[in-house]
């Protein structure tokens, strides 16, 4: 059976942004949904941390080839390594404003995202069927060309939202309604 993992940012829930808007859309339409609440804040949030947490789903039986994984900000590059890392297939892999290997958003911002970085990002392709890159070109947080630089190497559909910010609440989006074509 299909399902679906979403994924929060830095510093972020399942209860932000426009995640608890599409959690709520996926179940409308009978599918399964899993938004695990990751460790944040300094100290916290690192991938040791997230990985035992999403391992604990993978363990389960959750994350198979049945399983679309969206995430947000930091999100695409953490699921990116622990696909990776595990060897684990997916269906479909939706990266929303993701990035790998940049720093300089902030002291707190670099210390909690610097152990999900990783050099092998291309070796995703391996494990998802489709991987879908969502960028803008204002994002306060992320330069446009580590978006493009993330969605050029891993993405087989990229989607450009010109001016929308991090495609976040604080850009006006609490929902994501051109996320929905590509589910």
């Amino acid at each position: 059976m299909e399902n679906y993992f979403i994924i929060h940012g830095s510093f972020s829930s399942p209860y932000s942004n426009w995640l608890p808007w599409l959690h709520e859309f996926l179940e409308s339409e009978g599918k399964q949904v899993y938004t695990p609440d990751f460790p944040i804040g300094v100290g916290y949030q690192n991938y040791e941390n997230w990985s035992r947490l999403l391992k604990y789903y993978l363990d389960l039986g959750f994350i198979n080839e049945n399983t679309v994984m969206i995430g947000h900000s930091i999100a695409p590059v953490f699921m990116a390594k622990f696909l990776v890392e595990y060897k684990v297939k997916i269906k479909k892999l939706i990266c929303v404003c993701g990035f790998n290997h940049y720093l300089g958003i902030n002291e707190e911002y670099d210390a909690v995202n610097r152990t999900m970085y990783f050099d092998n990002l291309k070796d995703v392709r391996q494990y998802a069927n489709e991987i879908i890159c969502f960028y803008s070109d204002n994002d306060p947080y992320v330069k446009l060309e580590a978006e493009k630089e993330f969605a050029d190497t891993i993405a087989t559909e990229q989607v450009f939202v010109p001016k929308a910010g991090h495609i976040n609440s604080e850009s006006g989006f609490d929902t994501l309604e051109d996320i929905i074509q590509y589910l």
